[in-house]
């Protein structure tokens, strides 16, 4: 798929849906990891998943050294357009995109 060069200043997703998709690929990635992947700072990384886990859309459980991130899928979206909708069904509908580009 290629990119329109005029669109490249801005994102469908925001950094938090962003760190959630990555998450929901692999909840066992160090934050390190979805910093590379999402084109943010680690430290910027660390604030989103506090506030997806204040929100009750993450949890976070310790596995020896390293976290283990478990999406919340039932949680509603926050915005009034789409409260109607959860979290768990959009990762659903980005998951099914995924498989039909593979």
């Amino acid at each position: 798929m290629t990119q329109n060069k005029s669109s490249s200043t801005w994102n469908f997703f925001t950094n938090h849906a962003h760190v959630l998709i990555c998450l929901m690929r692999d909840p066992g990635q160090s934050l390190r990891e979805v910093a590379l992947a999402v084109g943010i700072t680690e430290r910027a990384v660390q604030r989103i998943v506090s506030e997806l886990e204040s929100g009750g859309y993450l949890k976070r459980t310790k596995r020896g050294r390293r976290n283990r991130y478990e999406i919340e899928p039932e949680v509603s979206l926050r915005h009034p357009l789409e409260s109607h909708r959860t979290v768990g069904s959009v990762l659903s509908g980005v998951a099914k995109i995924e498989e039909s580009a593979s």
